[in-house]
């Protein structure tokens, strides 16, 4: 029982931020969007973990990270037509998390939601993250996974989510093997983990503000 008790303990230290630094579109220079984002006063009810389906790069670089964001807006808007990227946040292989859809960040401070085009028929409900690789026989990278589970307790706390509800794979809406099998197979360790940092994470409005779908092809030219 003490063991127990100890190890509970470490898992709760292991809440590292009370917000992950995201790079905002800027920095990584978004292209202007066709359209502003419509944002949904309300919170979304699910969090939904998508796979890029592209190159599992072993580039780590912040540099990597930023031509990663801006080739997945130029494909969503110029080959998908749509009015910027899909998603509203996106975490490289590197573990660098940053804002897609505009208006994103904005709207998860102040508990809104921007609506995306990540989930067919339920962006209005939903926000999506957006992680780099293809996790069909792959295994996650620790970097990526760090960070995946730090955003997901940040969504969480913001938007005052059971994460063993609210976290989803993009196969639980859509017919498609999107977010890999792989990552598929690790939401009930995601869900658990986040519930444990949950348990000592701060409340809301006492962060500090800071300064991620198969839908992509690969980006073996790229890397």
């Amino acid at each position: 029982m003490a063991d127990e008790r100890l190890a509970g303990a470490a898992d709760r230290a292991l809440f590292t931020a009370e917000v992950p630094h995201v790079y905002t579109r800027a920095q990584w220079k978004a292209s202007p969007p066709r359209r502003r984002a419509k944002v949904r006063r309300r919170a979304p009810d699910h969090i939904i973990v998508h796979h890029t389906a592209t190159a599992n790069s072993g580039d780590r670089s912040l540099a990597h990270a930023f031509a990663l964001s801006r080739y997945i807006q130029h494909f969503h808007m110029n080959k998908n037509g749509w009015d910027d990227t899909g998603q509203q946040l996106t975490i490289s292989r590197g573990g660098i998390v940053m804002e897609g859809r505009n208006r994103s960040l904005r709207a998860i401070r102040a508990g809104d939601l921007a609506v995306g085009a990540q989930v067919l028929h339920h962006n209005d409900h939903t926000i999506g993250i957006e992680n780099e690789g293809t996790y069909t026989s792959r295994a996650v990278p620790g970097s990526l996974w760090r960070s995946l589970v730090e955003v997901c307790v940040w969504l969480c706390r913001e938007y005052r989510l059971d994460p063993s509800e609210a976290i989803m794979g993009h196969r639980d809406y859509n017919n498609t093997s999107c977010p890999g099998d792989r990552l598929y197979a690790r939401l009930p360790e995601l869900r658990r983990e986040v519930a444990a940092r949950l348990e000592g994470a701060p409340g809301p409005g006492n962060a500090t503000e800071d300064q991620g779908l198969p839908l992509l092809p690969s980006l073996d030219d790229l890397t």
